[in-house]
């Protein structure tokens, strides 16, 4: 299957400076980097810049610092990480744009590594204001955009600029649409595509995607309680989106008409209250008593949702099953992280949460694609378009 954009393997890069679109929003502990995984999944497209002789400007955001200088969630942890990692200097600008940018830019040299301030320091950005859009391109000569996860968001440094330089696509932007449009587009069958986590809402347009191109659609984590809640089953004190409750009936309804089988828990882990101290019951069915609450998938689902997992062609995994940063509630989510990485199959992660439990389980590398994205490859099965690739020039 073929990328329809252009990519940074085929730009004409030597001798010039190029803004690169990172995805450096990682999280910090006490001034130093606590996960840097996002910041590795570039590694590929910086180094092919710098050996082929490019200046390389790199961008990102980090946090949500509303437009106004935060020096809680500056880069520079994430400038003396990526130094680390390259072994090589990274040179630190002081802001986003202006003069002494400009200057920083300008007077770096082919392989030279010139990370910009956090950009949401810029109340542009999240306007995607001409301005700033202007100002970033005017420090490079061509664009390169390898920050899938904001990807689908319209922002001045995702989108914007890449109206005013050539734009090309990263080496893991375009591995990420690849993998993630091809378990949409030509999947090996069955497809066997398992959703957790909290929201209906969230997942409700992948639901409706896959019950048209799906074998299976495994349900689990508290998103199941609407789709209870919905059949007139007593939740207890479950966390249930209200919201999600119609809308889990209208999934109902279409799986009823579709090929695709969409399977809910049929057993559960229920505690008295969201606490890893607080008491266990399993129960055999899925009706929750009031006083109760579901906070993971029982062990006959986790059975079953293994069982069909193991078969599959391709799975696709977004959410987890319950609540697995607490030991006692983890065993679903576990069991479906086994599963999926024993699979055969082509085995697809998204989403961050899933992704942090394969590494919680010492999983991480027995999957074929972990995605950097949560919301852009949700939008993305979903089938829509995302600003930040369509910007980009065609293949």
């Amino acid at each position: 299957m073929s990328f329809l954009k252009a990519s940074v393997r085929d730009a004409d890069i030597a001798g010039k400076r190029v803004l690169v679109r990172v995805d450096f929003n990682v999280p910090l502990d006490g001034g130093l980097v606590a996960d840097d995984t996002r910041i590795r999944a570039a590694l590929p497209t910086i180094e092919l810049l710098r050996e082929r002789g490019a200046a390389v400007v790199l961008v990102s955001h980090l946090g949500r610092p509303k437009g106004k200088r935060d020096r809680a969630l500056s880069m520079q942890p994430v400038g003396e990480r990526l130094a680390e990692l390259l072994g090589a200097e990274v040179k630190q600008a002081p802001a986003v744009i202006g003069g002494k940018v400009e200057a920083m830019a300008e007077g770096l040299g082919p392989g030279e590594i010139l990370l910009l301030e956090n950009v949401r320091f810029e109340p542009g950005e999240t306007e995607n204001d001409p301005g700033l859009a202007e100002a970033l391109a005017s420090l490079a000569d061509l664009y390169v955009n390898d920050a899938f996860g904001a990807a689908h968001r319209a922002h001045a440094s995702t989108e914007g600029v890449a109206h005013l330089l050539s734009g090309y696509a990263g080496l893991l932007l375009e591995r990420e649409v690849t993998e993630l449009t091809r378990v949409v587009v030509s999947p090996s069958r069955p497809l066997v595509v398992v959703l957790g986590g909290a929201k209906v809402s969230d997942k409700v347009g992948v639901i409706d995607r896959f019950l048209e191109v799906a074998d299976r659609i495994l349900i689990g984590g508290a998103m199941c309680f609407s789709f209870f809640r919905a059949q007139g089953i007593g939740t207890g004190d479950s966390l249930v989106e209200e919201e999600g409750v119609a809308l889990a009936a209208e999934a109902l309804e279409r799986a009823e008409g579709s090929d695709c089988e969409l399977m809910l828990p049929v057993d559960l882990v229920l505690g008295e209250s969201f606490d890893a101290a607080t008491e266990r019951r399993e129960v055999d069915d899925v009706e929750v008593p009031d006083g109760w609450m579901g906070l993971d998938i029982g062990p006959k689902t986790a059975a079953a949702y293994a069982e069909a997992i193991a078969v599959a062609g391709t799975v696709l995994w977004n959410g987890p099953m319950g609540a697995f940063e607490m030991e006692p509630f983890a065993a679903g989510t576990r069991a479906v992280a086994e599963a999926v990485a024993a699979a055969p199959g082509t085995t697809v992660v998204g989403g961050g949460d899933s992704v942090a439990a394969l590494q919680q389980f010492g999983l991480g590398e027995k999957v074929d694609w972990l995605s950097t994205g949560g919301g852009a490859s949700l939008e993305l099965l979903e089938g829509k378009k995302l600003p930040g690739v369509e910007a980009l020039r065609d293949a």
